[in-house]
Order: C-alpha cells, then structure tokens, then sequence
C-alpha cells in the first residue's frame, strides 16, 4: 500500500473575538519563505536548507494523518512528505483551498494527494472524514496534530465565546482527531507515530494569548500522557514547539510595518526567524522509522529565543567593550567586602 497522510484544518491566527462561523484565519506561508532581509549579522553562521533531509521513499509503505494540510506549516509538511513517497489525504474545512493544495502537491511530486473536508472542532465531522482517509488511502501510520487558532487580546476582554473558539479548535480538535484515529488503530491493530504543533509559550504561559497557551499546554499533556499509556498499541507521541516561522499571510496581519519582526530577531540568538521547511525536516524525522525510540518528547524549535528570554542576565549582550572594562575595574575593587 501506497504510504499515506491526511490534513485536517488549518494554523490559524484569529483577526478578533468574534464566534467560530466568523473566523478569518492566514496560514504560515510554504517551505520557501525565509526572512527577508531583517536578518541579524549572525544569521550567516544559522543558514537555510530547503532540502528535505530524509532519504528518498522514506514514507513508502507508510500511512500518515496530518492536521491543516492545505496551508502554511501544514502544507510544507505535506508537500516535504509526499516528496518522500507518501500518498496525502489533507483535510480542513474549506474544500476549494485543499483541492488546490493537493493538485500543486500532486503536480511538483508525482504523488496523490486527496483533499476531505472537515472540522475539526466538530466530533461528527472529525469521525466522517477520519472514515472517508481510511477508506481510499488506508489506516494511517503517521498523525500530525497542526490545526490551531489564536488571535491576540486582553484577558479581561476575553469572552466565554471567544475562549471556546480557540480550544474547540487547538485543544478539542487535537484530542477529537488523535481519540478517533486511535481507537481506529487499535481495532485495526496497528501502530502509529503521532506528532502535535505547539509553541514554546505552550510551556511558559505568555499574556494576551490565554486561551492558547493553555490549549496547547494541554495538547502537550495529551501527548506525553498517551505517549505512556498507547505505547503499548505501537503508538508513539511527540511534540514541536516552534518559535516564530514567517509566513505571507501570518506578517502581512500581525505585524503590518514590520517593527515586530525586528523584534523578535533581536531576541533570536541565530539572528533569524524560522522557515516552514525546517519544521517539516524535524517533524519527516520525529514520524519516521529513524526516530522509533522518540516518544514522549517535547522539542523546541526556536533559533534559542526561548533560552535567551529565559535567562536573567541575557540582555548583558548590550554591554560594550569599555562597558564592561568599566565594570570589571569596579567588580575588582569590591573583593573582601
């Protein structure tokens, strides 16, 4: 059998507060994208390779579930994976963007990729289309947890619709998808490697994005705690939490005049944002066969960002030569006291 992989939903970023049926969502751009020129001056020591790292056929034989195929993150791991040999059943809840998807994927690959509608906030339409991918391509081998929604608020603006809105999407969404998918798997007998899309603020909380801090918190405790429990189904887990990928849709709306994007370089001690196509090599790995001894692991993917927020002392980079001559001469003179 021809390997497999399905994508439901989409990485998204909410434009408001406003209800589920309202969402405006922009993807994370393809593997392709890099940052542009706002690089740091040691962003020439971190360069980009767009190859896919695997050997070719990696996914041959294989069968793989991956949310939000048609866009963004989702897309550049489909279209990394198919590359490798995989047949792709993406799913999401906008039929017109996956079938584009999947005829451009099918195009540059040789591969079939089949698009499946649903949403995966909706248990039903989760169970349907979870149907619908085992029916023309098989059980699935490979499961990818991408499809997310955040939008950026004040807490206290928050209402109970717009909490809901996000963790039906992140968290339920998650936990719908792996359930079905794996009660699936065990009837068949089958293992499977499963892998979820996080952040890095998953494990250090942020303010003025709650709701998914705390669903992607909890994506983080479904994954570790199945992890232990379905291991002995032949099911593995892991997590990527990445730092900030540019993307076409994602900068155009969240940062408009650029000034964010220097921002979040200068605290990236690589001197550069992160691209679509470094997630998808990471995550060919954590799904293939070399990483069958991965399970339970949560890994950051970030240029160092969170370390360098994390430490205390980090912002002494900004110390000049003679600064710190200065100081030195200083620190000397308090010995004994």
């Amino acid at each position: 059998m021809a390997a497999v992989m399905f994508a439901v939903g989409r990485r998204a970023v909410l434009a408001a507060r406003g209800a589920p049926s309202g969402i405006r969502v922009f993807s994370h751009g393809t593997p392709t994208l890099s940052s542009d020129n706002k690089d740091d001056p040691e962003a020439k020591f971190f360069p980009v390779f767009q190859n896919v790292m695997l050997p070719p056929d990696t996914f041959k034989g294989k069968v793989a579930f991956i949310t939000g195929g048609g866009t963004g993150l989702g897309k550049g791991m489909t279209t990394a994976l198919s590359k490798l040999g995989a047949e792709c059943v993406i799913a999401s809840r906008k039929l017109d963007v996956l079938k584009e998807t999947a005829a451009q994927i099918t195009s540059e690959t040789g591969n079939k990729v089949h698009a499946v509608q649903c949403d995966v906030r909706d248990p039903e339409s989760v169970k349907k289309a979870v149907a619908e991918g085992i029916q023309v391509a098989g059980h699935p081998s490979v499961v990818i947890n991408n499809a997310a929604g955040n939008f950026i608020s004040p807490s206290e603006r928050l209402s109970a619709n717009a909490w809901r809105t996000i963790t039906d999407i992140v968290l339920n969404g998650t936990a719908y998808v792996t359930l079905e998918v794996g009660k699936e798997l065990i009837k068949a007998g089958k293992g499977a490697a499963f892998l979820a899309i996080t952040t890095i603020y998953a494990e250090s909380g942020s303010g003025f994005v709650v709701p998914s801090a705390s669903a992607k918190a909890g994506v983080e405790a479904m994954c570790t705690s199945l992890a232990a429990e379905w291991g002995r189904y032949g099911m593995r887990f892991n997590v990527i939490q990445p730092g900030p990928i540019k993307t076409k849709g994602a900068f155009s709306r969240l940062d408009p005049t650029g000034a964010f994007e220097g921002d979040m370089i200068k605290r990236i001690p690589c001197g550069r944002l992160g691209t679509p196509g470094e997630i998808a090599n990471l995550a060919m790995y954590l799904c293939s066969d070399y990483a069958s001894w991965v399970s339970g692991a949560i890994i950051r993917m970030d240029g160092g960002e969170y370390v360098s927020m994390a430490g205390e002392f980090n912002s002494l980079q900004k110390v000049t030569s003679e600064q710190w001559d200065l100081m030195e001469k200083l620190i000397r003179k308090t010995k004994g006291s």
